[in-house]
Parts: C-alpha cells; structure tokens; sequence
C-alpha cells in the first residue's frame, strides 16, 4: 500500500508522475471522474488540443489536420496513465491499480489522477505490468483515437514513447535502478515490439506523433526520439 512519502515520491519526479491516493473501498467524489470515463470524451479533448495546437502556430483550428491532434492527445494522456505506474513498479515493484484510477477532467494533459492506495506485488512484474498497459484505460485510448485516422503504428508508437519517456525521468532520478531492464522487458511485448529500435544505446520509435505537422508549412521541429529525427 502507498504512503504518503512514497506519494511525494512521485511528485517529485513531475507532474505527469503527480497522484493523489484514495481507500480502495471509497470512491473519491466529484470532481473526480472514474478513468473508464477518459476514452468517452476523448473527442472533446482532441478539439481541445487542436485549438492549442492552432493557437501556438497562429493558425485557426481547422488548419490542423484532425489525425494531428489526435495523435498528440492521445501521447498526453497515455504518458499521464503510464509515468506513475511505472514508477511505482520500478521503485517499489509493485503495480497500481490504473484501472481504478479516477481523474479530474480539467484542460492539460498532466491532469489530477487518483489511485487506489493499495498495490499488488506479481511474480512476473513486467509482463503483468505490460498487459495492464495494452489493455485497461490506455488500450482504450489506443483503440479510440482510431476514428481520428490516426494509424495502428503511431498509436502504438505513442504508447512506447510514453513508455521511455517515463523511464528516462525515473532512471535519471534513481541510476542505482535497472530501469532500462524493466523497459526493455515491456516494450518487447506484442505490439510494442515492432514500434521502435535501439540504436547505440537509443531509444528511437519507427513513427512519428505527428506534431511536427502543427506548422503552418507541415515542417515544425520533431521530438528527439522520433524516426525523422536526424
């Protein structure tokens, strides 16, 4: 079960790690949203980050392709489901209960998540936390943004950035951990497998969020572990 230092923690390694925790058998109250509810709105939030998206680049929201947006929204939330967990199963390992997360739908992707207090300690870590990721409130999210247009490969590929980039935050945090290890294992896991390489060392994806299409000439910088990155 979490304790509060372990809680601060988390929140020391960023808001995308931040998390409030709650009694298993009490359900917080409104605000608080149960996470089975995010894939629901999903499309409100790809509106959002598309008139965001439209606004940084002066252009109206309409000159942001639908997929685009989609792809970003879907990368935000993904990364905001999976930074604590996977700290928690490095640091401690053990496993949050994601799927009994509750959230506060307010504008941002590092929006307020809390989890049950209690975890569970599984034999085999990073397969069971693997699963939890290809299915429960992130698989939905891979499933959903689907109607945007946006491809399998992307959408999976957006998981397994999310992935690093949560493991990269904690590794820098606590190098006496074999962060990279457990990564390694949950990202060779199918369809993870097929959505990046290894280069020197390197994490690179094999697709791109498409963020750098939010430019008014579809040319804006890309993120340093995407596939056009040179």
């Amino acid at each position: 079960m979490l304790t509060e230092a372990e809680v601060a923690e988390l929140v020391a390694l960023g808001p995308f790690f931040a998390i409030e925790i709650h009694r298993p058998s009490s359900a917080p109250r409104p605000p608080w949203r149960p996470i089975g509810e995010l894939a629901g709105v999903f499309a409100d939030r790809v509106v959002a980050v598309r008139e965001s998206l439209a606004a940084n680049n002066g252009l109206a929201p309409a000159g942001i392709e639908l997929r685009v947006a989609a792809s970003v929204a879907q990368l935000g939330l993904v990364a905001r489901l999976v930074s604590s967990a996977l700290a928690v199963a490095v640091l401690r390992g053990e496993l949050l209960e994601v799927a009994d997360a509750w959230w506060q739908p307010v504008g941002g992707s590092a929006f307020p998540l809390s989890l049950p207090a209690n975890t569970r300690r599984p034999s085999q870590l990073a397969e069971e936390f693997g699963r939890q990721v290809l299915t429960g409130p992130v698989g939905a999210l891979v499933e959903v943004s689907a109607a945007c247009s946006v491809p399998a490969r992307i959408r999976w590929g957006n998981v397994a950035s999310a992935l690093h980039g949560a493991a990269a935050l904690v590794a820098a945090a606590r190098p006496d951990l074999d962060v990279a290890g457990f990564l390694a294992a949950v990202l060779s896991l199918p369809p993870l497998a097929d959505t990046h390489t290894w280069r020197e060392g390197r994490f690179q994806r094999r697709s791109c969020c498409l963020i750098y299409r939010a430019n008014a000439h579809r040319a804006g910088p890309v993120c340093g572990d995407c596939v056009l990155a040179r």
